[in-house]
């Protein structure tokens, strides 16, 4: 199966999953798990939730420890927070003010859930090849970050 067909097969379950979730962050947490057991080149999925000073802090997620917490503008999800925008960085080590959270992590995309312009989360995944993402990644998970934006 192609990763944009398996994308396709993850919202629908993501769909069926934000109607059943209890809470937002329930939502978070059962879409991390899915993501992670359905694509072999993640190393770890997760999201980072804002905080009040701004900072993103480590939400539900799989993998290895993660940084706790993420200034505005540092790192790829801080940049991604900062810009409202998604950032696929095909090396993480040539990324401008790079967070190393665990050295592993060669490649990153990073998406916003945004509703109505604010950030509710942010949806990071890491590989821990070069260059792991390509279009239906991005496509995919900017999918999944609209779904989740109304959970």
């Amino acid at each position: 199966m192609s990763r944009a067909a398996e994308y396709e097969t993850v919202a629908a379950q993501v769909t069926t999953l934000i109607e059943e979730a209890p809470s937002f962050v329930a939502a978070l947490a059962s879409t991390a798990a899915l993501l992670n057991d359905t694509f072999e080149h993640y190393f770890w999925v997760g999201f980072y939730l804002p905080e009040e000073d701004g900072s993103l802090s480590v939400g539900p997620y799989q993998g290895p420890l993660a940084c706790m917490k993420i200034p505005v503008g540092r790192g790829v999800c801080g940049a991604a927070l900062e810009r409202r925008e998604v950032l696929v960085v095909p090396d993480v080590h040539a990324f401008p003010d790079h967070i190393t959270c665990d050295s592993r992590s060669r490649s990153e995309v990073v998406v916003p859930v945004l509703r109505d312009g604010e950030v509710r989360a942010v949806l990071d995944v890491d590989s821990d090849r070069l260059n792991a993402f390509d279009d239906s990644d991005r496509t995919g998970l900017v999918t999944l970050a609209g779904l989740l934006a109304d959970a």
